[in-house]
Parts: C-alpha cells; sequence; structure tokens
C-alpha cells in the first residue's frame, strides 16, 4: 500500500529544494566575492601614506585589497591608459576597469553594477577631503574616463 504525502511533508520537501541549492552557494563562495565585491589590485609607491589610507578605506568597505609596490608609477599608469590630466598617487585595477587615484568605494560598487562602457574612474591629484586623505572640506570629482564615452563626471563629493 502506498502512502500519500501530507500536505506539509509536500511543502518541507518543496522548501528544501529550493534553499538548499542556495545555502550551498552561500557556503562555498570564495572569499574575494563573499560579498559581491570583486578583488582590487593596487600599485603604488612602497612609500606613499595616503595611499596605504585609501587602500585601509577600500578594505573597511569590504574590498578584497592586493598592493603591488612599485618604483615605477609612470609605467603603471601607462601601461594601463590612464589619461595624463586625470593621474594621482596610485592606480588599482578591478573587474576590468582602471581606479586611478582617491575614489571613494561606493563610487566603486556602483561602477561595478552598472558596468559602463568605458577604461575606469579616476580622481585626479590628492584632493584633500577624498578618502586616505581625510581631511573634509575640499570638494572633488571622480571621472568616468576612456572609450566610447570620453571623460565624463561620475560623481561629485
Amino acid at each position: 500500500m502506498i502512502e500519500c504525502p501530507t500536505r506539509r511533508r509536500v511543502l518541507r520537501l518543496a522548501f528544501a529544494a529550493t534553499t538548499l541549492p542556495l545555502v550551498g552557494r552561500w557556503l562555498f563562495v570564495t572569499p574575494a566575492r563573499a560579498g559581491g565585491l570583486p578583488p582590487i589590485v593596487v600599485w603604488k609607491d612602497p612609500n606613499c601614506g595616503c595611499c596605504d589610507g585609501w587602500v585601509q578605506h577600500m578594505r573597511k568597505a569590504g574590498f578584497s585589497v592586493t598592493v603591488r609596490a612599485s618604483d615605477n608609477m609612470a609605467a603603471v599608469k601607462q601601461a594601463r591608459g590612464v589619461p595624463d590630466d586625470m593621474q594621482s598617487c596610485h592606480t588599482g585595477v578591478i573587474d576590468g576597469y582602471v581606479i586611478e587615484g582617491h575614489v571613494p568605494a561606493p563610487d566603486i560598487v556602483r561602477l561595478i553594477a552598472e558596468r559602463p562602457s568605458a577604461k575606469g574612474l579616476a580622481v585626479s591629484g590628492m584632493p584633500a577631503s577624498a578618502p586616505g586623505m581625510d581631511q573634509p572640506g575640499e570638494p572633488y570629482t571622480v571621472m568616468l574616463f576612456g572609450p566610447p564615452a570620453g571623460n565624463q563626471t561620475y560623481a561629485r563629493h
């Protein structure tokens, strides 16, 4: 004689069938992607303190950051296509985008979510109020740069 499953048993099985794959994905996600954030590699001069401050800003925002010291930052920037007028003290690469200078973490999260057709984001120079510099009061602009859109304002802080 075949037993007919109860409604409760059917619901439990349906719940298990839909949630187990999600739980499995959650348990086995790599640490760099645990928060949905891709890792970033940052090149900086070994003696740059404000670069270290920006790296800490990124880590506090949940990014996994690999730092590579370079005594030839001009070559790093040239190899990654950073325009001369947008250069700053450090250069990063994340998920196919170039991040130049003291770009705030929320702007990078937005970039990754929106995925615009561009080379990357840049904060030229070293604005005093940007992350890593941490001296409030100086407004600055984050620029989206590279083809096909060209250079355009991405955010103002």
